[in-house]
């Protein structure tokens, strides 16, 4: 792979390339994208999605919104301090092309803005939810009508494939969804291939998958385009990553990783104690001691530590890179950045407490059960309606049922996985309270 092609300024649609030095500094194509994903519905939408506590009311949790927000930022970082180093060792690319190191930062800031948006309510269960329709539920029965591999994007219903879809699906009138430049598309396909093979190796772009059968047309066109080297044969499609994909993980891994652990300080959920015994081994080289005894609350010594974490794992993650630069754009690094940084072994402890403190708490398990019903409730009313319609034998209850539907969903789908897909794709783009209101309404218990 190379650099010139992978920072592909190239839209859906485009008949040739967007050269970088005729850009218009003050609109930088890949600041657009970053404006058109902050714009959109379906990001306005994350504000009311779960991160860590599902339906929560506290003000200091964070949402999907704030937490891609801060990916997007770290994210930023990232990209600008591996462009100032990738710049500096292919200076052609700012010689030749124009392309500056805050490019590198754009993409991968635009990238890490978008990384949740295909998510469901209800957090990384709420796929599951939805998963499980098909595979144990009631969805069972529509098996046999499919492909392998359709079936499969149903049964593992995956977020990141959904966000593709989000980002690039065209509706009557809107060509492309988003119309994201590819370089940006290419930085946000963390698992550049199809549901099937199901995880044919241990690398870390097979782990899951990144586009559903529907996209896989377009999925292809933008890999080959940005020149990603292919790893499957025969039918089966699959990608080497996009070398920036591996700092949008990062951005999210760093942010998941502290600030998942802060919100479970601040909720009472992890004592302090067990912050500074965590959070100190990676900030010994930085922190300023005389500061920190002078903060009095418990939230202003957490977000300082919190901070200065951050930052170290930032520097890390940067330096891992670079050192494996040369490997990355030849296909030949298997892994997460971070699972190459010198305080993975700190990562895991402070995942591991978030997992046993915060993730598995009885308000958090409480809650995702509840998010179970909501989910499978809604997309059996939804699927049925919407099949009875295609088959001619709607009742008046699916007409009402139909009725609730939002107008942009309206479309003829003569595909059986095709309408299917498309009723997954309406419930996983609800928020968590329109999931909830939708559920009582349907069940009769809404309050006026």
């Amino acid at each position: 792979m190379n650099w010139e092609q992978l920072l592909s300024l190239k839209r859906q649609g485009d008949k040739g390339k967007r050269l970088r030095v005729e850009q218009d500094d003050t609109r930088l194509g890949f600041e657009v994208d970053y404006d058109r994903i902050i714009f959109s519905a379906a990001f306005r939408s994350l504000q009311d999605k779960t991160q860590v506590i599902p339906l929560s009311k506290t003000d200091f949790v964070h949402t999907r919104l704030t937490h891609s927000l801060e990916v997007s930022v770290v994210g930023r970082s990232l990209g600008r301090l591996v462009g100032k180093k990738i710049i500096e060792k292919y200076p052609h690319l700012k010689e030749v092309h124009g392309y500056h190191m805050n490019d590198f930062g754009a993409i991968v800031a635009a990238a890490s803005l978008a990384h949740d948006i295909g998510n469901p309510p209800f957090g990384h269960s709420g796929e599951k939810a939805i998963g499980e329709y098909f595979s144990i539920g009631k969805g069972q029965q529509y098996k046999d009508q499919l492909t392998a591999k359709e079936w499969q994007d149903l049964i593992d219903f995956e977020g990141n494939a959904n966000g593709f879809s989000v980002l690039t699906a065209s509706r009557p009138g809107i060509e492309g969804g988003l119309r994201i430049s590819y370089a940006t598309l290419g930085a946000f396909m963390k698992y550049p291939k199809e549901s099937l093979p199901k995880k044919p190796t241990k690398e870390i772009a097979d782990k899951k998958y990144g586009f559903f059968q529907t996209d896989k047309a377009f999925f292809q066109d933008v890999a080959l385009d940005m020149g990603l080297i292919p790893n499957k044969s025969g039918t089966d499609i699959g990608f080497e990553r996009h070398p920036l994909a591996y700092l949008v993980e990062a951005a999210d891994d760093i942010c998941y990783t502290i600030i998942d652990f802060e919100d479970g300080i601040n909720l009472g959920l992890v004592s302090e104690d067990f912050a500074l015994e965590y959070l100190i081994k990676l900030v010994k080289d930085s922190i300023d001691t005389s500061k920190y005894k002078t903060l009095t609350t418990k939230e202003d010594r957490i977000s300082y530590l919190r901070a200065l974490a951050i930052g170290s794992l930032i520097s890390d993650a940067v330096k891992v890179f670079i050192e494996n630069e040369t490997l990355i754009l030849e296909g030949k690094f298997p892994f997460a950045i971070m699972d190459k940084s010198k305080y993975k072994a700190q990562m895991d402890d402070i995942i591991k407490i978030s997992v046993n403190n915060i993730y598995q708490s009885r308000e958090v398990i409480e809650k995702e059960i509840v998010g179970y019903q909501i989910i499978q409730t809604l997309l059996d009313k939804f699927i049925t309606a919407f099949n009875n319609k295609y088959n001619g034998n709607t009742s008046n209850y699916d007409s009402l049922i139909l009725k609730m539907l939002p107008e942009k969903h309206h479309l003829e789908k003569e595909d059986l996985y095709a309408r299917l897909l498309h009723i997954c794709h309406y419930v996983s783009m609800l928020t968590d309270g329109n999931a909830l209101e939708l559920f009582e309404t349907i069940k009769g218990r809404k309050k006026n």
